[in-house]
């Protein structure tokens, strides 16, 4: 077996993990602008390299990240921009993502039963976690599914060469719960969907935020080899 080199994707891979406290330090117009390069070199079924990037920091993410908690705030009703979870979730998927939230709660130190403080940390989401940067993903509402999937290695891309610089990053897919008052805000095309954002910057290792783990499945619960010798 080849084993891996210093900063290697491998050990990328096993570093990263999905950054939700970070520092207030600025990040660089020129480092995302390679960033989002970078991920535009992932592979794309036909060469479509769907998806759209609208980055924002400083008072344009301190507006949307506002407006977003005054529409939350006032009751705004949720949308459903696309089906992200299986309804319904399977049983087996479920304990999966309990375990995920009880992990995140653990970190921070919020009991089971603690709801309100359960529902203030989901909010945060839209801050954006505090991040110094605010990415919002969009992808043309005509695409079809794979493109997604294309979109995503994009997304995975980006976060590698922004894990490997240093800079931590996370997903975030509750955005599209109120991709309408997004996409007001960013007069966004009506073409455009709203898939999800991304909090960008340099992680915090003083938030507890930032400990917690989850674990995958072993090799054998989903890869089946066939026609190899033992």
């Amino acid at each position: 077996m080849v084993s891996a080199t210093p900063n290697s994707v491998d050990e990328v891979l096993r570093r990263r993990y999905s950054v939700r406290g970070f520092l207030p330090d600025p990040v660089p117009r020129d480092t995302l602008a390679e960033l989002l390069t970078l991920a535009r070199l992932a592979p794309s079924g036909a060469n479509l390299q769907p998806g759209s990037f609208h980055v924002l920091t400083g008072k344009a993410l301190n507006e949307l990240s506002q407006t977003l908690d005054d529409a939350i705030t006032s009751g705004t009703p949720e949308v459903s921009e696309y089906s992200y979870f299986p309804d319904p979730m399977p049983a087996e998927l479920k304990a999966r993502q309990r375990a995920a939230g009880y992990a995140l709660y653990e970190a921070l130190g919020i009991g089971r039963r603690d709801t309100r403080a359960r529902r203030e940390q989901f909010r945060r989401n839209y801050r954006f976690f505090d991040a110094p940067v605010g990415i919002v993903v969009s992808i043309q509402r005509d695409m079809g599914k794979g493109c997604f999937m294309d979109l995503g290695m994009a997304l995975m891309a980006f976060f590698l060469a922004a894990e490997s610089r240093g800079l931590g990053a996370t997903g975030i897919g509750a955005l599209a719960r109120h991709a309408d008052v997004v996409h007001r805000a960013l007069d966004l095309d009506a073409s455009e969907m709203v898939v999800c954002g991304m909090a960008v910057g340099r992680p915090d290792p003083e938030q507890a935020v930032n400990r917690c783990r989850t674990e995958r499945d072993p090799l054998d619960v989903y890869t089946r080899f066939l026609g190899f010798d033992d």
